[in-house]
């Protein structure tokens, strides 16, 4: 039986090989790598080792070497199949039917990577050429030149709607291949197709293997509203799934034994320049949960190098909310936040290798970085408020569910408070002044402007609902779509000024609705054609999105569609769109939680993973009734 290398490469990206020989082999951790007794042969002193950077193991003893699959089939007596199906299960991972329609879609995921890889080199030569002066000459600025354009394959859209169209049809490929690679804007109203990016400084995005498989583009013109933009999802392009420079950073991390994380294209390329290869960036989006495995399969603990400004304050404490469940024994995250108003770009250009170096190894720990934003949350001057602080603090360990991190947490934060409580002054501690404060506005009030606003505590703590409210219609896990996405998208579509100032958020929203994911691409393509109401009215009033409009307003409450009035305050819909997107996260997170919480005790059936499972629940429930209380 044949499986698609894209399966297996999933799996594999999902089970680091250290946590596959775990169950049978006690591992210490070696250096870089880990090692314990052979399971092939009887022997006292370690000689098998197994390295998750390179996903292999190695035994000395016997002589065996290989992957997860050839681990399993060796220690098991499995065939090769029957060892994809039971890591397959234990990844989460759904294999494919074999069927010749499925053998017809790995041929063209084959036709795909040709297609982009056309598309890159045409970028590459564009960029080169007459058209790409400009571009050439942005990128030298940024100090991007030789060297950058060719280790990361720089290129250059020309702003011809149809220019690579012409180029890729005059090499004999097929429109259809072109749109299904995300490299064509198409739609029902549309009659010709054209090129996606355009007039955009071209970023190659690789997948592990290091092969093209998407592009994020930096617009040239300031009138642009979506200053980045990224290929849409395709066969072979799941931005949650992949880092930009992986490719690159997997053996530097592996020589220096630490990975560092940044924002943007640019910041990586500057950093890597600067004697730092093992860095890498999210898709654009915030940091996911694979994402996170794909860091801990390079270092314990990644170093996250964030702006020191709000926006890098709200990507660290979205890393801290996502890091917290899946901490375990030696795996964390630090956190590096530079000076206000510098990205790591700036500290290349000013101060080199040696400026990045102090402010990698001044990295601060994850507890440190809890402590600190909760601290900095409110005031502490009266009994009350310093209540709601230690609950604020607390909650968030529940969700850790490794019993041990959890336990050293709990305790680390109890002497904390105990110390911070004991001080003659209850009132607020004063700001540090240093770099990374999570900054508040003028009287201790959260700051205005953005989705980058703290969320209040009244939002922050564990509401409860009735069981009448939480079997309700209105908290009912809903078919096919999502109520939440589909206010967000709804609310944004009826205001668009509101879309201009969250093109990224829109962009980085995790959707699991099929026409909740075919609106949003309708609104970001509007934001790239030139957003005013009657280009936004054009693109919805396209069939399949009218019909995604219907099915998205079909699981709207009464209250969410007065909100969704031309003349409601924009500002009360903005809130309430924030207040969603909040909610939004959380689920999220606490559905990823739930989903580890079943297969641990599908795994051990103890007691103690139960209660996981029934602690996750709750904490879901909490905010559905939240939700549902809002419409009230």
């Amino acid at each position: 039986m044949k499986f698609p290398p894209s399966v297996l490469e999933e799996i594999k990206a999902r089970l680091p090989v250290s946590a596959v020989v775990g169950k049978r082999v006690r591992l210490q951790k070696a250096g870089r790598e880990w090692k314990g007794l052979s399971p092939f042969n009887a022997e006292k002193t370690p000689s098998f080792f197994v390295n998750d950077q390179k996903a292999s193991f190695f035994d000395f003893s016997s002589g065996k070497n290989g992957d997860i699959f050839k681990f399993v089939m060796e220690t098991e007596g499995l065939s090769f199949p029957e060892a994809v199906e039971k890591l397959a299960a234990e990844a989460g991972v759904t294999l494919p039917t074999f069927t010749a329609e499925a053998q017809i879609r790995e041929e063209k995921r084959k036709g795909l990577h040709e297609v982009v890889e056309l598309a890159a080199q045409f970028f590459e030569a564009e960029l080169m050429g007459e058209r790409g002066g400009a571009a050439r000459r942005y990128l030298a600025t940024r100090g991007l030149d030789g060297e950058a354009r060719t280790r990361f394959r720089l290129g250059y859209g020309p702003v011809d709607r149809f220019a690579l169209r012409d180029h890729l049809a005059g090499k004999g490929v097929p429109a259809e291949l072109m749109m299904e690679a995300g490299l064509l804007v198409h739609g029902d109203e549309i009659a010709v197709p054209y090129d996606r990016f355009r007039d955009r400084v071209m970023f190659p995005i690789h997948d592990a293997r290091g092969r093209v498989v998407a592009f994020g583009g930096r617009a040239m013109s300031a009138e642009v509203a979506a200053k980045y933009l990224n290929s849409p999802e395709t066969p072979l392009f799941h931005k949650g799934h992949l880092l930009f420079n992986h490719h690159n950073a997997r053996k530097a991390s592996h020589d220096t034994g630490q990975v560092v994380v940044v924002e943007g294209y640019v910041d990586v390329i500057a950093m890597s320049l600067s004697g730092f290869p093992q860095t890498v960036a999210p898709l654009g989006t915030a940091l996911t949960e694979d994402q996170l495995g794909l860091l801990w399969r390079m270092a314990d603990e990644p170093v996250i190098c964030l702006d020191g400004d709000k926006a890098g304050r709200k990507a660290a404490s979205r890393a801290i909310d996502l890091a917290l469940p899946l901490l375990e024994p030696g795996k964390s995250l630090s956190f590096a936040l530079l000076p206000d108003g510098q990205d790591p770009d700036d500290l290349a250009r000013s101060g080199g290798r040696q400026a990045i170096a102090e402010v990698v190894a001044a990295a601060r720990p994850l507890v440190d970085m809890l402590w600190q934003r909760e601290v900095e949350a409110g005031p502490l001057d009266t009994p009350e408020r310093r209540a709601a602080f230690e609950r604020r603090l607390k909650e968030p360990l529940g969700q850790i569910r490794d019993e041990t991190t959890r336990k050293h947490y709990r305790r680390e934060m109890d002497e904390r408070l105990a110390q911070l409580f004991a001080s003659a002054a209850p009132a607020r501690p004063e700001r540090s002044g240093g770099q990374g404060n999570f900054q508040r506005g003028r009287g201790g009030a959260p700051q205005r402007g953005g989705f980058g606003r703290q969320v209040p505590p009244w939002l922050a703590g564990p509401l409860k609902a009735s069981s009448a409210l939480t079997q309700s219609r209105l908290v009912a896990k809903l078919r096919g779509e999502d109520q939440r996405e589909a206010f967000i998208l709804l609310a944004l579509a009826s205001h668009p000024d509101l879309i201009l100032r969250c093109a990224d958020e829109i962009a980085e929203l995790s959707l699991d609705g099929p026409a909740a994911e075919r609106f949003r691409q309708a609104l970001l393509d509007a934001v790239e054609d030139k957003l005013d109401r009657e280009t936004l009215a054009n693109r919805l009033a396209q069939p399949r999105v009218r019909e995604a409009h219907n099915q998205l307003m079909a699981v709207t409450g009464p209250a969410e569609r007065r909100k969704l009035a031309q003349d409601a305050d924009p500002e009360s819909v903005f809130d309430s769109i924030h207040q969603a997107l909040v909610l939004h996260h959380r689920a999220r997170t606490l559905n990823s939680e739930l989903r580890a919480a079943e297969r641990a005790l599908a795994d051990d059936a103890t007691e103690a993973n139960f209660a996981w499972i029934k602690d996750v629940k709750a904490r879901l429930e909490t905010i559905e009734g939240t939700e549902a209380m809002s419409e009230e």
